[in-house]
């Protein structure tokens, strides 16, 4: 089983591409190469493979902080299953995963929700789209400075509080703000409990 992140950038126009398209092309190359594993087509669509789909949630995550931090935001759907085609380019890829995160990502904009999965287990993604939803009630409200800080803890999880801040250039005490505002434990909590379930589902 594999997962693939179908999304679109929200509010593309509102800044010039050059801003956003260099800092997420680097972020999708440190999960994969370029096509046939990430690609970023019709101007601020993009397509990425997660070969472990334990990984998929927060590398979806990883992407929503990034473009937080410009004031922007995505809309993605998560499709886990096979890939029984291989192509040059992921979009030109095929298998049920890509199959079911295409159809999922059509929905996104009716469903009025930024995130959501389809492993064509109905019980299993009932489950997680409405923690997803949940969740989103404050991901999708995270300013510039919680972003920035939910990016670099992804990025880093061996970090300490101390070491996050040297990094952000604030003490450990702003740090430690920035999580609770962040809500990042309830992220983590999210995370762990997508991947144990993903983990041990027969999708």
């Amino acid at each position: 089983m594999i997962s693939i992140i179908t999304g679109d950038i929200v509010n593309s126009r509102k800044l010039p591409s050059k801003i956003w398209i260099e800092g997420l092309k680097k972020l999708l190359n440190t999960n994969g190469k370029n096509p046939s594993e990430w690609e970023i087509y019709r101007g601020d669509e993009f397509q990425l493979e997660v070969t472990n789909p334990e990984e998929a949630l927060l590398s979806a995550l990883q992407i929503k902080a990034y473009l937080k931090t410009l004031k922007l935001d995505a809309r993605m759907s998560i499709g886990f299953g096979d890939k029984t085609y291989k192509a040059k380019k992921i979009s030109e890829s095929n298998g049920s995963a890509f199959i079911r995160s295409g159809q999922l990502f059509e929905t996104l904009k009716k469903q009025k929700t930024t995130l959501a999965i389809n492993t064509g287990n109905p019980d299993f993604d009932t489950e997680i789209n409405l923690m997803l939803r949940l969740g989103l009630t404050f991901m999708d409200n995270w300013l510039v400075q919680s972003a920035e800080f939910v990016l670099i803890a992804i990025e880093n999880e061996s970090l300490s509080q101390e070491e996050i801040g040297v990094k952000l250039g604030i003490n450990q005490a702003a740090v430690s703000r920035r999580r609770k505002r962040a809500q990042f434990d309830l992220v983590l909590e999210l995370d762990n409990h997508f991947r144990k379930k993903i983990k041990n589902s027969t999708v």
